[in-house]
This record gives C-alpha cells, sequence and structure tokens, in this order.
C-alpha cells in the first residue's frame, strides 16, 4: 500500500521541543522531493521544509530557521522534523508529502513542492503560551 504515516504530534509548552517522523511505504523516499507543511486553524497550508532528490538542496520557511532542522533516514525509509523551540505560532496539523521537485515560492519564498503525489494524514502540534 503506498501512504505516508506521520507522528509525534501533541502537546507542548512554548520553549519545548518535539520530533516528527513520517514513514513511506510504497514510496522510496530518496526518489522524490519531499517535504514538510503544516496547516493551522483558519489559514492555508503552508510549506516549512523540502528537499530535492537531484542534489539534496533544501529550502526552510523564514520563521522557523535555527529552530527546525529536517532529516532522512534512507535506510528506514522515514523522514523527521525536529522542532525545538516552540511558539504559539507553531500550532498547527502537520503534514509531509512527496512530489516531483522542490523549490519556493516567488516573493514569499515559502516552500512549496510541485508535482504533488501524496500527502499524509497529518498530526497535531499544540503549543501552548
Amino acid at each position: 500500500e503506498v501512504q505516508l504515516v506521520e507522528s509525534g504530534g501533541g502537546l507542548v509548552q512554548a520553549g519545548g521541543s518535539l520530533r516528527l517522523s513520517c514513514a513511506a511505504s510504497g514510496y522510496i523516499l530518496d526518489d522524490y522531493a519531499i517535504g514538510w507543511f503544516r496547516q493551522a486553524p483558519g489559514k492555508e497550508r503552508e510549506g516549512v521544509w523540502c528537499m530535492r532528490s537531484k542534489d539534496g538542496s533544501t529550502h526552510y520557511l523564514d520563521s522557523v530557521l535555527g529552530r527546525f532542522t529536517a532529516a532522512t533516514d534512507n535506510a528506514k525509509n522515514t523522514m523527521y522534523l525536529q522542532m525545538n523551540n516552540l511558539e504559539p505560532e507553531d500550532t498547527a496539523v502537520y503534514y509531509c508529502a512527496v512530489g516531483e521537485t522542490c523549490t519556493v515560492a516567488a516573493g514569499t519564498k515559502m516552500p512549496l513542492i510541485k508535482g504533488l503525489e501524496r500527502w499524509g494524514q497529518g498530526t497535531l502540534v499544540t503549543v501552548s503560551s
């Protein structure tokens, strides 16, 4: 079965940390552009990070630079998002995704994946103040 399954979300106080995981089946992550996205209540989905499969280049959302670090484990076919120094503004449902290529939106420089193939079901991160 082809799927992406996120885990690791939860409730944390501001300043705390969480590590999200996204396990892929039916995909070899190394063959795709991959990324993390989030959608806060009442807001549009935004890209947090993505990575190009071709050269491994990555893009982060400006507001998470220095706080969030993404990584992959090809042996486990899993991607991770380590989130440190969390802020209430980080509260959202976090999704992983695979697609054709990773780039940034013109103007906003927000990470995005073109040719999206699949989203995970999402995992909720709630940061209390």
